[in-house]
């Protein structure tokens, strides 16, 4: 993931995406369902220091932390089911994208069935 522009785009093209400010204008969060999946600091891609934020399996978290250094637990977030992903381009784009979908499938099985099959019919 080498932009904002590419992960704000790779993150929208999920059935049922919407993007939201809940906290200043500077943190960009990305929900399903009404849960978030993804955020990420504005702030930090332009500085350089870009960052994600994404829900994953603790089990696996804790694999991909000792695997990856730009993989740590999760800023702010509960470090159980959160990794935050440094974006600054030692991580493949390939594995990234997987960590998102991997975040965004998580927060949609989550959701109430009736509202699984409502986002599994939009375009």
């Amino acid at each position: 993931m080498d932009s904002i522009q590419s992960f704000y785009e790779y993150a929208l093209l999920k059935k049922g995406v919407s993007e939201h400010f809940p906290f200043d204008q500077n943190i960009l969060v990305f929900k399903v369902g009404g849960k978030i999946f993804a955020l990420t600091a504005l702030s930090d891609w332009e500085q350089g220091t870009a960052a994600i934020n994404l829900k994953c399996d603790p089990e696996r978290a804790v694999e991909l932390r000792e695997e990856y250094e730009e993989i740590n637990p999760g800023y702010h977030m509960n470090k159980k089911h959160w990794n935050t992903l440094s974006c600054t381009g030692r991580l493949p784009a390939a594995l990234i994208r997987e960590l998102i979908d991997h975040s965004y499938e998580l927060v949609l099985a989550s959701l109430p069935k009736k509202l699984r099959e409502e986002i599994g019919q939009m375009n």
